[in-house]
């Protein structure tokens, strides 16, 4: 066990664990925390607040810990790690709450999210994703892929499937940029959250009368026979939207510059029609990228033994998916990319109970995009080399800034 992870000389530090800085390639963990795995199954770490919260490192002690009812997700109980000073957990709805009442909400919506409710939604995601490499091929290059399509992409898929106006996109992108961005201030955070909380207000206000067939209407419904307050449905809003473009977005330009940086594995997809092939590149991609590197975050409620040693009620518990989808004990050569590998048991999408609800769409959204992209634009390459591609360490999902390409 160590109390504190080491400061080492290197590149951009992580804010969240002071003295980690990020790995000289940019999609792997940083070296620190990959000591730690195999160093043990449970490690301390030393927070931005000074405080020590255990640090599950395997994959399989990852798994046991998150389906425990013996952890607590409430952002609000003593001992749980908060991410930064700015973090208060406003906005985050059922994520942050344990059974009942977390059932109880995710119930509402999960029926929208089901494999088969959103393999139905294929046909127009695979428009939205033409059109928008319509208008690239058109347009003059090189371009931010960033702008021109890995945000638009998911921006268009949830705006249809909530009812939020996608002319709105700017105003609620901005917003979440703000409210997930670890370096923030509490006082921004918070402006940045109650704009977005009106906003969804506002939208279920209109929902309630004037329904139509979208997921807010369904929700105000909720609220209309007394189900939900006004103010769980704006939450509601708040986290799905949020979730529901700003991870995706990531993983398409991530993703992408990852592929860019295989060529080999980039040929595999622009080459393929085999839709297998492409579900097994996405589950690959997710296990080597895996853009929530802050990890779950939970307070054990109870003791609870991980890996021979005791966390005792009231400690802070992080389970860091990136080192857990790098485990060498389940994935052999953890740190290359092979997108023929068998990836299903990557916990990118967490597990448990709290396991990620727009799983089956975010699936979709990347199969097509995989599927498609490389397809039909078989030259795509970066216009900058990758020193120059700002990359996001300061922000709780992991990503690019900008990734200018050509063709």
């Amino acid at each position: 066990m160590t109390d504190t992870v080491r400061e080492t000389a290197g590149e951009t530090e992580i804010p969240q664990f002071p003295g980690v800085r990020a790995a000289k390639c940019p999609f792997d963990p940083p070296p620190e925390l990959r000591a730690l795995q195999q160093n043990g199954t449970l490690a301390k770490v030393r927070l931005w607040n000074g405080s020590t919260p255990w640090f599950v490192t395997r994959h399989a002690a990852q798994k046991e810990v998150l389906s425990s009812p013996k952890v607590s997700a409430d952002v609000t109980k003593p001992g749980y790690p908060i991410h930064t000073r700015a973090f208060g957990g406003g906005g985050l709805s059922f994520i942050l709450k344990d059974d009942p009442e977390h059932a109880r909400l995710r119930r509402m919506v999960q029926a929208a999210f089901t494999v088969r409710r959103v393999e139905t939604m294929r046909p127009a995601i695979q428009r939205i994703v033409d059109d928008l490499i319509d208008q690239m091929l058109a347009g003059p290059k090189p371009v931010d892929l960033v702008e021109a399509f890995a945000l638009p992409v998911p921006s268009l898929v949830i705006c249809e499937l909530l009812g939020v106006p996608y002319a709105d996109h700017d105003f609620f992108q901005h917003n979440s940029k703000t409210i997930i961005k670890r370096t923030v201030t509490p006082e921004d955070r918070a402006v940045a959250f109650g704009r977005l909380h009106e906003y969804l207000d506002g939208l279920v206000a209109q929902k309630l009368d004037d329904p139509a067939d979208d997921l807010l209407s369904k929700v105000a419904a909720r609220v209309k026979d007394g189900e939900l307050t006004r103010e769980e449905a704006a939450q509601m809003g708040v986290l799905l939207l949020i979730a529901g473009h700003e991870t995706t977005a990531n993983m398409i330009a991530l993703g992408t510059l990852a592929l860019l940086q295989h060529p080999g594995q980039l040929a595999l997809l622009r080459e393929t029609d085999d839709p297998k092939l492409v579900a097994s590149a996405v589950e690959e991609l997710l296990r080597y990228l895996n853009i929530t590197h802050s990890g779950r975050r939970r307070v054990a409620v109870e003791d609870i033994e991980i890996g021979g040693q005791v966390i005792r009620a009231g400690e802070g518990i992080i389970i860091p998916n990136d080192i857990g989808n790098r485990d060498p004990e389940v994935f052999p050569d953890p740190d290359r990319l092979d997108v023929r590998r068998d990836a299903h048991r990557h916990v990118a999408f967490g597990f448990g109970v709290h396991q990620c609800l727009g799983q089956s769409l975010a699936r979709v959204e990347l199969q097509v995009v995989y599927g498609t992209l490389y397809r039909r634009i078989p030259t795509l390459k970066a216009a900058v080399p990758i020193e120059e591609i700002p990359f996001k360490h300061d922000g709780q999902v992991y990503g690019v800034y900008e990734l200018p390409v050509t063709w």
